[in-house]
C-alpha cells in the first residue's frame, strides 16, 4: 500500500450551495391577491345593487307621477286643489285646472265638486279661462253642483275662478278678496345717473317701449296702463256680479282691492256660509268619500320647464310684465 493510501480522501467543493425557496410567501401573495379580487368584486357588486335600487324608485317615482290614480267605485266628492300663484306652467295653471274638472264632471260616480282653493291669485287670462269653463260645465252637467271652500288665502284671481262656483264657503278666519288689478315694476334711471350710464333705446312705433324700467315714466304710458288696468279690474268685477248676484252686498268697499276674514265675506255675500271640505262633503253634497282629481305635476317637465323658463327671462330682455290679480 503506498503512502497516499493512507492520506484522507479529498474533498472538492463545487461552489455554495443553492438557496432553498420559502414556498410559504408564494402562498401569501396568492392569498392577497385573491382577497383583493374577492373584495373588489363585492364591492362592484354593491355598486350593482346600489344603482339597480336607485333606478327601480326612480321608475316607481316616474310612474307615481305619470299614471293616474283610480278613483274607488262608488258616490264620492272629488276634490281640486287650486294652491299657490295661478299662472301658465305652474301647478295652478288654467290646463291643470281644467283638465281637472272635465275628469271630475265625467265621473259618472261624482257626486259634487269642490275647489278647495288657498291662492294669493295670479293671471288674470287663466282665471278667466277657469271661470268660463266652469260655467260651461254646469251647463253640461246641470245635476253636478261645484263648491268653492278657501281654507287660509283665497284673494284676487283666485277669488275670480271660484266666483262661478254654486256656493262659497271659508273658515271665519280665511282671507278673501282683494278683487283688484295691479302692475308692479322698478325704475332705475336715478341709480343709472350716479353711475354714468346712458340707456340706449331704439324702437319702431310710439309705445313699444312703455315702460322700461331704465327709460323715465311717461305720463302717457301711465294713462294707457291705467286703462288696461281698468278694464282688466272691470271684467274681474262682471265676473263676480254674474256669479254671485244678489247675495253681493251693496257696500262701495266690495271691489277697491281691500281684503276680508271669512266671518266678514260672509256678511259682505262673497262667502256663502263657514264649512270645512270634509263638512261640505259630508253634509252639504251627502258623500263623504273624496277623490283628489288634482293632476299630479311631471317632475321632470316641471324641471324642464322651469330650466327653460329661466334661461328665456335671463337671456331674452322684457321690458313690460303683465297685470296681475293679486
Amino acid at each position: 500500500m503506498s503512502e497516499s493510501d493512507d492520506l484522507p480522501p479529498t474533498q472538492v467543493s463545487a461552489g455554495p450551495a443553492p438557496e432553498q425557496k420559502d414556498p410559504q410567501w408564494e402562498r401569501e401573495v396568492l392569498e392577497r391577491v385573491a382577497l383583493a379580487a374577492i373584495v373588489e368584486q363585492r364591492r362592484a357588486r354593491r355598486w350593482g345593487i346600489l344603482f339597480k335600487t336607485l333606478f327601480f324608485a326612480y321608475l316607481l317615482l316616474l310612474l307615481f307621477f305619470l299614471l293616474p290614480i283610480s278613483a274607488p267605485s262608488g258616490p264620492h266628492t272629488a276634490v281640486i286643489r287650486i294652491e299657490g300663484v295661478i299662472g301658465e306652467n305652474r301647478p295652478a295653471s288654467a290646463d291643470n285646472i281644467i283638465r281637472a274638472l272635465h275628469a271630475a264632471f265625467e265621473d259618472s260616480e261624482t257626486r259634487g265638486i269642490i275647489l278647495r282653493a288657498d291662492s294669493p291669485g295670479g293671471s288674470p287670462v287663466q282665471a278667466a279661462y277657469v271661470y268660463d269653463e266652469i260655467v260651461r260645465l254646469r251647463k253640461r252637467y246641470p245635476s253636478t253642483p261645484v263648491y268653492a271652500v278657501i281654507t287660509d288665502l283665497c284673494a284676487s284671481g283666485c277669488y275670480y275662478m271660484i266666483a262661478a262656483a254654486d256656493k262659497i264657503y271659508a273658515n271665519r278666519g280665511s282671507l278673501v278678496g282683494s278683487i283688484g288689478v295691479l302692475y308692479d315694476g322698478f325704475g332705475f334711471t336715478g341709480l343709472m345717473d350716479k353711475l354714468g350710464i346712458q340707456r340706449r333705446l331704439i324702437t319702431a312705433g310710439k309705445n313699444k317701449g312703455m315702460l322700461d324700467p331704465f327709460s323715465a315714466l311717461k305720463p302717457d304710458d301711465v294713462q294707457n296702463l291705467k286703462q288696461m288696468l281698468n278694464e282688466i279690474h272691470q271684467q274681474f268685477i262682471n265676473a263676480v256680479k254674474r256669479g254671485r248676484g244678489a247675495r253681493l252686498a251693496d257696500n262701495p268697499d266690495l271691489f277697491t282691492g281691500k281684503v276680508w276674514t271669512g266671518a266678514s265675506a260672509q256678511r259682505l255675500g262673497l262667502v256663502d256660509d263657514l264649512a270645512s271640505v270634509g263638512e261640505v262633503a259630508r253634509d252639504v253634497i251627502g258623500a263623504k268619500t273624496i277623490v283628489d282629481y288634482t293632476p299630479r305635476e311631471n317632475i321632470l317637465r316641471q324641471f324642464a320647464d322651469r330650466v327653460g323658463a329661466s334661461i328665456g327671462r335671463n337671456v331674452l330682455p322684457t321690458q313690460m310684465t303683465t297685470p296681475q290679480l293679486r
